[in-house]
């Protein structure tokens, strides 16, 4: 089958990775001919890399975008596709009129928002979701074809042993004695800058007395002022405790060389892989490490959560202590953590289940005038909101946003505490 995967701007993020692994493991497990689609960025490289065909598209400036509609028609018209994988909602409207209504093309539309549902989201082509709640919830509104495409994760190349950790540890003179929280992200100002200052603030208030070391791995719009927080933490320590590399196209010897990880969503399924210790943290002070007592909640629920609202840090500061004063019980939970995402989330079993949707999507008989209606009210729907997904999700948070946003049905609340003394390893 002929694939053309229409993602958004090929910068450095979780969802780029996953578009890139989920197309490759198409290719290579199943055969497929898949060409990716999207605009230029630093992500392009580890595509070419993994022996992807890349075909640039233009920088969107709105939505629906002229030009990349124009661009996709194009690559249509000389790829001649079967299916065309749309990755984030934000394609979708220019993928509904470039293609399945003009050429007949079907698509399946990837969203990977955790939080919100956006209204204007297409309903003809079939929507995958990234938790089974989500899906869940979609259908309780409305959404009969939403289906489950959780993160994929290369297991073989994400392994222990398999990268060698000691260059990353010296050079960032990580000693021996050392316990090394390692944080991968998108420095975000949106979603991850409340849980990367937690964190920081952890190190300083446990510096004190554990020998406490943080990597924060990524770049973005948070940046300067986690330095900041970072300059004043290793002054009040009075050693180098945390330590921001800026962004690497290959984190992988960051996450080998942790003792625990710090993170959320596919970062911290990639730091599970390689057999680490890992806390789960999201937003409003939440935090919980994943163990067999938390695993089944967040599978359901993601790889997030959402706290009380508490500005205390406590509850971090607990989960951090825990782990980094238990010593030989972290290598059994890092096995715990590393076969939870053999199971759940290898690249294997996520690419079967999503290749037999794909089958089952370019079999479907075309409806015209259902999708010429859809699409009609997908667009009238945008243009009466145009958020971007961080202004969506901060006027979700203040109460501003009733149109454009659907209100799902309330959700089993995440876990809150876990304590290797029960019942863990």
């Amino acid at each position: 089958m002929k694939i053309v995967v229409f993602a958004h701007m090929m910068e450095v993020g979780g969802s780029q990775l996953n578009t890139i692994e989920l197309s490759a493991g198409l290719r290579d497990i199943h055969g497929h001919d898949v060409v990716l689609f999207a605009a230029p960025g630093p992500m392009v490289k580890v595509a070419e890399d993994k022996g992807l065909r890349f075909i640039p598209a233009p920088h969107p400036k709105s939505m629906p975008s002229l030009p990349r509609i124009r661009a996709l028609r194009d690559v249509v018209r000389s790829e001649r596709p079967e299916l065309v994988h749309v990755w984030e909602w934000w394609q979708s409207f220019d993928a509904l009129s470039a293609l399945h209504l003009m050429h007949r093309v079907p698509i399946i539309v990837t969203y990977m928002l955790s939080d919100i549902l956006i209204r204007s989201l297409p309903r003809t082509p079939v929507t995958t979701f990234g938790t089974p709640e989500f899906v869940d919830r979609a259908k309780a509104v409305g959404r009969k074809r939403a289906e489950l495409l959780v993160p994929p994760v290369d297991v073989r190349a994400n392994a222990p042993n398999v990268v060698n950790p000691r260059p990353f540890r010296e050079k960032y003179k990580i000693e021996p004695n050392d316990v090394l929280l390692v944080t991968v992200s998108r420095l975000s100002v949106n979603l991850k800058g409340e849980s990367l200052r937690r964190t920081i603030d952890a190190v300083r208030v446990l510096g004190r007395e554990l020998p406490l070391r943080l990597v924060i791995v990524g770049n973005g719009n948070a940046r300067s002022e986690l330095e900041r927080l970072a300059a004043e933490t290793n002054a009040e320590l009075r050693r180098p405790a945390v330590i921001l590399t800026g962004e690497l196209l290959e984190p992988r010897p960051a996450y080998a060389a942790a003792d625990i990880v710090v993170g959320m969503g596919g970062s911290a399924l990639r730091g599970m892989a390689f057999g680490k210790p890992t806390i789960i943290v999201g937003e409003q002070g939440f935090s919980s490490p994943l163990t067999p007592e938390t695993a089944e909640s967040f599978y359901y629920h993601g790889i997030y959560g959402i706290g009380d609202g508490s500005p205390s840090n406590a509850r971090l500061i607990g989960d951090i202590r825990v782990l980094a004063e238990s010593g030989d019980k972290l290598s059994a939970l890092g096995a715990f953590s590393r076969q939870f995402v053999v199971d759940r989330f290898a690249i294997d079993t996520v690419c079967a289940r999503f290749e037999k949707l794909c089958r089952a999507v370019v079999a479907e008989r075309w409806r015209p005038f259902v999708s010429a209606a859809d699409g009609l009210r997908s667009v009238a729907l945008h243009q009466l909101g145009k958020f971007t997904p961080d202004r969506i999700r901060r006027l979700v948070k203040s109460r501003e946003l009733r149109m454009n946003t659907i209100s799902l049905p309330s959700s089993t609340s995440y876990p809150q505490e876990a304590q290797l003394g029960k019942g863990g390893p």
